[in-house]
């Protein structure tokens, strides 16, 4: 993301425990949102070890919903899209010699 603020959001787990993320991202695929988000802490200690976690991100009244996805079809489509985001990243940045 370009804004340089952090933007942590807290999480409860089935388990009741919180859990810190940073917003890294949000994307758009079939007309819904997904935020891309790393663990805080992992952030902190070393960000080569932060593991993206993937939520659809839905929208209730004035707040915002970070909801597991369930359905592995759906994630696979998500999954695949932001691959595609990376190939073409890797694409405009790649260098000709």
């Amino acid at each position: 993301m370009e804004n340089e603020e952090r933007q942590l959001i807290e999480t409860v787990d089935e388990d009741g425990n919180v859990i810190n993320f940073e917003l890294y991202d949000i994307v758009e695929v079939e007309g819904k949102e997904y935020a891309l988000l790393l663990p805080a802490e992992a952030e902190e200690e070393n960000s080569e070890d932060g593991e993206i976690v993937l939520m659809r991100l839905t929208k209730d009244g004035e707040d915002y919903l970070f909801e597991t996805i369930e359905d592995d079809e759906e994630f696979d489509k998500v999954e695949a899209y932001i691959q595609s985001l990376e190939e073409d990243e890797d694409e405009d940045d790649g260098l000709t010699v």
